[in-house]
């Protein structure tokens, strides 16, 4: 083999980690702690344990459990056996627990002892033999009793993980993810968000999520301590900044919105911040600027589970910090540009041509490169038809501004059309989040006889019933043109998925049949 090339895997930075920061903290999972060494030894076991229950190279192996040291280790243990881990979404139901196992055809089971049922079912309903493994006491049984074990890699484009899109507008997609693109984004996370050995990076974010946006090798690459938490919880996530002195962490906006509303006066004060990446959906300028006044300086990110997560970030610039806060708020939510292992992102028309450069002209997002997917498992046609000409098509619309930032104006599918019009549901729900009562909310098309379609809004009030439909409308008359204002606002809790992404697709199936039968949303 040349001497100028070694295979790039992102297992890699816990065999660094384990030799330079061994004695160093690694995980803090309740009392548990784990130094680097300790972590290391326990991942070359888990992939010895995996071994002696008849895995191979190449066989998937899912793991279905809350973040914590079980589910971390297995982002090593399950490559060191030379296997692809299948990180499963904890909130989904058995059915499609086991639609993903069965697709994916994971050959074990690796499941937190919170989570027993659920695997029992999945056992008993997957289609194939599937061998179950608990945490807990079981699991430590089989650690101490297996040996090390590591398969080399020899293919960093190799199949590393399998991540199951969220299925909020059709059947879960298994994305390949390949070793090369998860030790490079990994290493774009570490750059951006400035991670070292000192970092303590708090994990709000689901590990199952894009295998927590490349974060749970990020982090071992900087040498840093991984807080683990079970769920984003305000009550378990204040506590633990405070007593571990966490330094980062990431979020949806939904998650920060209740973190944020939850926090009392100042989290971090000068000169100490903490570093928070948002993605997921734009952050709206008004959250931005809650965040700021709580020493939380935020990033904002844009990517998706077929780009190992962040593909690109806001890069903040030095000079912007002289602006009004409400300027950098606005250039604060705006997606930014490709992070630093990424080819430059493009904003293309329908025929594949880049829009101009003027922040108006809205075209679809198109990315390749390094941190883009291999394609979807056993799916050659979807594959095909998310990437036509060697560009993947992300469904999202968006404008380039002269400097080259992208800032998206909806999802494809989220676009409203009334009158020949086109109206951005993302244009309208900034407006309402600029209302003082208004916590979030969520605009979707209602057919409509005469326009073909109409806006109609779903809002969360910071005290229900402070404020009424009418008002609101009026609200959102005094920023947009007459046609762009919902014609219905409905007050209540917005439905989500486990990733904190808002369900559109529930909206609209409630705006269809009926808002006030379905889920008690009653019309103001």
């Amino acid at each position: 083999m040349p001497v100028s090339y070694e295979p790039l895997t992102p297992v890699s930075f816990l065999d660094r980690s384990g030799a330079v920061y061994g004695d160093r903290p690694a995980v803090v999972d309740g009392r548990r702690r784990f130094t680097y060494r300790e972590l290391r030894d326990r991942c070359l076991r888990q992939a010895g344990a995996l071994a002696g229950l008849g895995v191979e190279p190449g066989d998937r192996v899912a793991v279905l459990a809350a973040n914590g040291s079980l589910l971390l280790e297995a982002h090593y243990g399950v490559a060191y056996a030379g296997a692809v881990l299948v990180a499963l979404n904890t909130r989904l139901a058995v059915a499609e627990l086991t639609a993903i196992v069965d697709h994916s055809g994971a050959c074990v089971l690796i499941h937190g002892p919170e989570l027993a049922d659920a695997a029992r079912a999945v056992q008993a309903a997957a289609r194939s033999g599937l061998r179950l493994v608990s945490g807990g006491e079981e699991y430590e049984t089989l650690l101490a009793a297996s040996p090390p074990r590591h398969e080399a890699v020899t293919d960093e484009r190799a199949l590393l993980a399998l991540n199951y899109t969220s299925g909020t507008t059709g059947t879960p997609k298994g994305v390949m993810y390949h070793h090369r693109g998860a030790y490079l984004q990994s290493l774009a996370m570490v750059s951006h968000f400035g991670l070292n050995g000192d970092a303590r990076y708090l994990w709000t974010l689901p590990m199952f999520h894009c295998n927590g946006w490349c974060f749970t090798w990020a982090v071992t690459a900087a040498g840093g301590t991984h807080v683990c938490v079970p769920r984003p919880d305000p009550a378990l996530v204040w506590p633990l900044i405070a007593a571990e002195g966490v330094t980062h962490f990431c979020a949806a906006p939904t998650v920060l919105l209740a973190l944020v509303s939850q926090a009392t006066g100042a989290v971090a004060e000068p000169p100490r911040h903490i570093v928070v990446a948002v993605g997921g959906a734009p952050p709206t300028p008004r959250l931005l600027e809650d965040c700021a006044a709580r020493g939380l300086e935020v990033t904002h990110l844009y990517g998706l589970t077929e780009t190992f997560g962040p593909l690109a970030i806001c890069d903040w610039r030095s000079e912007w910090n002289q602006l009004p806060a409400a300027e950098q708020a606005r250039l604060r939510s705006r997606q930014g540009v490709g992070n630093v292992i990424a080819c430059t992102t493009r904003v293309v028309t329908a025929d594949g041509e880049d829009v101009p450069a003027d922040g108006v002209t809205v075209g679809e997002i198109a990315v390749r490169g390094n941190n883009v997917m291999l394609g979807y498992f056993n799916d050659p046609e979807a594959t095909a038809a998310a990437i036509p000409d060697g560009w993947l098509r992300t469904g999202d619309l968006a404008v380039v501004y002269p400097d080259g930032y992208l800032e998206i104006r909806d999802r494809k599918k989220d676009v409203i059309i009334s009158g020949g019009e086109n109206i951005s549901s993302v244009e309208v729900e900034a407006v309402l989040a600029r209302h003082p009562q208004v916590l979030e909310s969520a605009v979707v098309a209602l057919p409509d006889p005469k326009w073909g379609e109409r806006p109609v809004a779903w809002v969360t009030l910071r005290q229900p019933g402070a404020v009424s439909a009418e008002e609101l409308r009026e609200h959102v008359r005094g920023a947009l043109a007459g046609y762009k204002v919902p014609d219905r606002i409905y007050f209540g809790e917005l439905p989500k998925t486990s990733t904190g992404k808002i369900q559109k697709f529930v909206l609209r199936q409630r705006a269809n049949q009926g808002c006030g039968a379905q889920g008690g949303w009653p019309q103001s």
